[in-house]
């Protein structure tokens, strides 16, 4: 996946006013953190934030940090974001640091690809799992998994099972899961048939 730039600068004052300022100013309170690393704590522009994670893959992409001394370089994901429920703005950001040679869990999401025959032919599409839980290097961790529903019938469903995923990439997900399936109008006709009947 494609390697992004985030400048990143020490954060000082903690607590619920300097991080309001902050946001006031377009910028997001984060956290850098990971396995055997002393959490630190900095703050980011919110439209560079926007930016690094925009497109395929998401928060998923692999991010360099630059701008502060020990940290110039170093690799993360975003782990976590909280945004703002009217507006949608991030508000905080967690920074996940990553070893390359490490395998890690991330959540991918599924993309569906072609048109259902079941649809066609009057049923409803039921997309259930919009992503997935994987686990793999950094370096493979996938923008999206597609999943091909042009041979699915009414009445037909795929699995986590189904799923094709890269070389080197673990699902996490039971593989007995539904991820897709296609709503026929049977069980609907039936009911009202005995209805009428009634």
């Amino acid at each position: 996946m494609e390697q992004r730039v985030l400048t990143i600068e020490s954060r000082v004052e903690l607590g619920k006013g300097p991080c309001r300022r902050l946001r006031v100013n377009g910028r997001v309170p984060a956290v850098v953190y990971g396995k055997g690393f002393e959490p630190v704590t900095v703050s980011v522009d919110r439209k560079e934030l926007d930016s690094v994670i925009e497109g395929e893959g998401g928060m998923n992409h692999l991010i360099s940090l630059k701008g502060e001394a020990g940290l110039d370089g170093q690799l993360v994901i975003v782990a976590d974001m909280v945004r703002d429920c009217l507006k949608g703005n991030p508000i905080h950001v967690d920074l996940h640091k990553v070893n390359l040679e490490e395998r890690i869990r991330v959540k991918v999401p599924v993309s569906l690809v072609g048109s259902a025959i079941g649809v066609k032919e009057g049923g409803m599409l039921d997309f259930l799992m919009h992503s997935i839980d994987l686990e793999c290097l950094a370096s493979q961790i996938p923008g999206n998994i597609q999943v091909d529903i042009s041979e699915l019938g009414i009445g037909g469903s795929l699995h986590i099972a189904d799923v094709k995923v890269p070389a080197g990439v673990k699902v996490l997900d039971d593989q007995k899961a539904t991820v897709v399936n296609v709503l026929g109008k049977a069980k609907e006709t039936e009911a009202a048939e005995t209805v009428e009947e009634e």
